[in-house]
């Protein structure tokens, strides 16, 4: 164990994940733990030029654990991105006589981690928390379970009014430029169709398919479309299935934000809780400029740089296998 860290601070930066606070919990009561002083940053890195810290103790998150969002608040901070906005930050963060960070966020948030550490020689440890679970460096990141399910709970009842109906819904999910929600959801609710940004819609294809579907007697179908393909979202899709399909009754539903907020799921806290333990363990140990994350059940640590610059991959036989179930 260090002896040099007394003093640990904590913020969320980027977007809003559900398990956050869960994770601030666990790095809260393990920093007590081993007895260091812990400090909540809020508004994200804004927080730190701002000086927006908060005195945490054990009762300062309790009963957050089930809650949405991040009771720190997060924020983008382009001041940040500058120079002088990061040795502000650093100089406001030693004033207050704090030791270490643990971010927690996705890869923007670890970008700007890397630079106070290798700027500064500040000791920064990173938590992957994001829906879109695009992180390299980590089976799951905190919140796409979460998200995962209430786009799944969404896509269940779409499929009510699709059956009464006759209709062929469109639904849009999150996802940034991965198609992990679309694909996991496509599998869980038995849609018709998946699109995602890794492989290539081929609009005429998927039209030849829901014909091919209606011959076979299936008067409705989801297709889901995850944002951010070459072919627009599900919007666009809808329009250009329509012009060679004009018979076809079609809607569309994006679910937008609705992924993002809500309590998390019991995978979402237990992973948040163990991420935030192994974060303020690695400070402890000397660790730095990595991010921790769990691999086939194992705590992991990634150089941010290579978190940074790497994406997860969805499986392929995943893929293969929304396809074959859905014929």
């Amino acid at each position: 164990m260090s002896n040099t860290i007394k003093h640990i601070g904590v913020l969320t930066s980027g977007g809003d994940a559900p398990g956050m606070n869960a994770a601030i919990r666990s790095v809260v009561r393990t920093s007590i733990f081993n007895k260091r002083e812990v400090t909540g940053i809020q508004q994200g890195y804004c927080g730190l030029i701002d000086n927006k810290f908060v005195s945490l103790q054990s009762h300062s998150v309790s009963k957050i654990i089930s809650l949405g969002g991040t009771f720190l608040k997060s924020s983008r901070c382009p001041i940040f991105q500058t120079p002088e906005g990061r040795a502000q930050a650093i100089d406001n963060v030693r004033k207050a006589g704090i030791d270490a960070l643990v971010v927690i966020g996705g890869d923007g948030s670890f970008r700007g981690a890397h630079l106070l550490s290798q700027e500064f020689g500040f000791p920064v440890v990173g938590v992957p928390a994001t829906i879109d679970n695009d992180i390299y460096g980590t089976d799951f990141t905190i919140g796409f379970d979460t998200a995962l399910n209430t786009a799944v709970q969404a896509i269940d009842k779409l499929r009510d009014t699709a059956d009464s109906h006759n209709l062929v819904f469109f639904v849009e999910v999150m996802g940034r430029d991965a198609g992990f929600i679309a694909l996991h959801s496509s599998i869980a609710t038995g849609a018709e169709a998946t699109l995602v940004p890794e492989f290539q819609t081929d609009i005429k294809k998927l039209c030849a398919y829901l014909e091919w579907e209606r011959r076979k007697n299936k008067t409705s179908g989801i297709v889901i479309v995850a944002e951010g393909g070459e072919q627009g979202g599900a919007v666009e899709i809808a329009q250009k299935v329509k012009e060679i399909l004009p018979e076809y009754d079609t809607r569309v539903t994006t679910l937008g934000h609705i992924q993002r907020g809500g309590s998390p799921s019991c995978h979402d806290r237990v992973l948040a809780s163990i991420l935030g333990y192994s974060a303020v363990s690695a400070l402890l140990e000397g660790k730095t400029d990595v991010m921790i994350g769990q691999k086939n059940g194992q705590i992991v640590y990634t150089p941010f740089v290579e978190a940074c610059s790497r994406h997860n991959k969805i499986n392929k036989k995943w893929h293969e296998i929304s396809y074959i179930l859905s014929l």
